[in-house]
């Protein structure tokens, strides 16, 4: 396992005595406590930009393939401890934590091939009169200078595909990850160090708001990745730079479709894990399951037992299907809203039930019968909490799930694959998934939200492009 020291000092100033301290989600009890950085070393950070662009982007991609190959591998080699810090600073329980290790395994290799099939193309000019004798081709250039804002409830991977595709792409990056859970972040800095990575070209900064605030909307700045809230997301886009370009990730309210023809037991299984995966706390978390009338309580039945079935309790515990939520006050919140759909008329089935010394547990929920005007059908409950509900009229379904203003993933079950294009064709969300559940995602994919769910699209291939400018040559015989 890593040994933590007591301290995590930023790398910019003496010791300015303000620390944040990381907590373990599981129990409260102290990990560590990492340096806040100041506006000093804000200011000595973007003063140290023009030349880790330089630094960078001078890389060739030969060297940049073998450094996130060669990070790719020492995390590889380190799985067990990544997943001991993963369960003891987010609070994902262990056998998920070890799958998202493999993913980040997976994601820096990725990141090391598209850096190889990153580049532009020939334009035959002599299409259009004007062009002939002239010939064009295309280049994509770093973008330059990448800010990295990530979120707590993958503190490895989101951290592995903000960093792996800047890097990729030639360009130097300021991480700053979740307070919650930075710890995966220094770890993550020291092996990149360590297979040769040039000072400068990684910095993690731990800072609160306001140094946040200055970082971002610097014009030394030339791309912002956001992961997290869209009330925070669309707040810092308003506060980036003229020609900065920003990427945000937020969340939503994915809903699923079970038709009458599904194979219910396969869709049971599939949305209790895309449901209550790491507790609910996933952007594309599963929230609103719709099944057609004439099935609806013998897929309720068999979905309340297996949420039932579920174990909650520490995410170091190899037993646990559910850990802690990120905080206490997050159970507090979600109680509320499960308290105001039940006094609007919905039944609980089962759950809503906190544990824990500190109540930071939540057992997996289950409510039916939710009226659609209530919080928990209208903003994403981040927690175990799904509602169920019947549907006769399935034109009527469609149009409603689309006067949502998240859009991110959704999902239908149905042995009818012509209906269920058809849904999907209709369907406003960036992604359908048939016969699997909302939180399915492989790293190469295409990966991203419209209107509150976010701006920009995620997946190695993707975000590398984004993060580079096409430049185009143009050559006169």
């Amino acid at each position: 396992m890593f040994q933590l020291p007591a301290e995590l000092p930023i790398k910019f100033s003496p010791s300015t005595g303000r620390f944040h301290e990381v907590t373990s989600p599981n129990d409260q009890s102290l990990l560590t406590r990492v340096q806040y950085a100041t506006a000093e070393d804000i200011a000595r950070l973007l003063g140290t930009l023009p030349a880790a662009k330089k630094t960078v982007a001078a890389l060739s991609k030969r060297d940049r393939a073998r450094i996130l190959s060669s990070v790719s591998r020492k995390v590889a080699e380190a799985r067990e401890s990544f997943a001991w810090l993963i369960s003891s600073e987010g609070g994902k329980p262990l056998r998920d934590a070890r799958v998202e290790v493999d993913r980040a395994v997976a994601t820096l290799e990725l990141c090391a091939e598209e850096v190889l099939r990153n580049h532009g193309e020939t334009i035959p000019l002599d299409r259009a009169a004007a062009g002939k004798n002239h010939t064009a081709f295309t280049t994509r250039d770093p973008i330059g200078a990448v800010v990295a804002i990530s979120a707590f409830n993958h503190p490895l991977n989101l951290l592995c595909h903000q960093v792996g595709c800047a890097l990729a792409a030639g360009c130097p990056v300021v991480l700053k990850p979740a307070p919650a859970t930075p710890l995966c972040a220094f770890k993550l800095e020291e092996l990149f160090a360590a297979a040769g990575l040039p000072p400068g070209a990684l910095t993690v900064v731990h800072a609160e708001v306001p140094e946040i605030e200055t970082l971002i909307s610097s014009d030394r700045v030339d791309y912002v990745s956001f992961i997290g809230s869209p009330q925070v997301g669309w707040s810092l886009r308003r506060k980036i730079a003229p020609g900065t370009r920003i990427s945000l990730e937020h969340g939503g309210q994915a809903p699923a479709i079970v038709r009458a023809d599904a194979d219910i037991g396969a869709a049971v299984t599939a949305l209790t894990k895309g449901s209550f995966y790491h507790s609910g706390q996933v952007c594309i978390s599963t929230q609103r399951i719709f099944v057609e009338e004439t099935v609806y309580r013998t897929f309720l039945e068999q979905f309340r037992a297996s949420a039932e079935a579920l174990v909650v309790g520490p995410a170091t515990d190899e037993a646990t299907d559910l850990g802690p939520l990120i905080r206490p006050r997050e159970v507090q919140r979600i109680q509320a809203w499960i308290e105001e759909a039940t006094r609007a008329g919905a039944t609980l089935e089962c759950g809503n039930r906190a544990s824990g010394k500190i109540k930071q547990f939540l057992a997996p929920t289950i409510l039916t019968n939710v009226p659609r005007d209530v919080t928990l059908m209208r903003e994403e409950v981040f927690g175990p909490v799904v509602c169920v509900n019947p549907y006769a009229d399935e034109a009527e379904l469609l149009e409603y799930l689309n006067s949502n203003d998240y859009k991110f993933e959704a999902a239908v079950f149905t042995a009818d694959l012509t209906r269920a294009l058809e849904i999907a064709g209709a369907l406003s969300t960036m992604t359908v998934v048939i016969n699997n559940h909302t939180a399915f995602r492989v790293d190469h994919m295409p990966f991203g939200g419209h209107k509150l769910s976010g701006l920009g699209m995620g997946g190695v291939r993707y975000a590398i492009e984004d993060m580079t400018r096409l430049k185009q040559i143009i050559i006169k015989a």
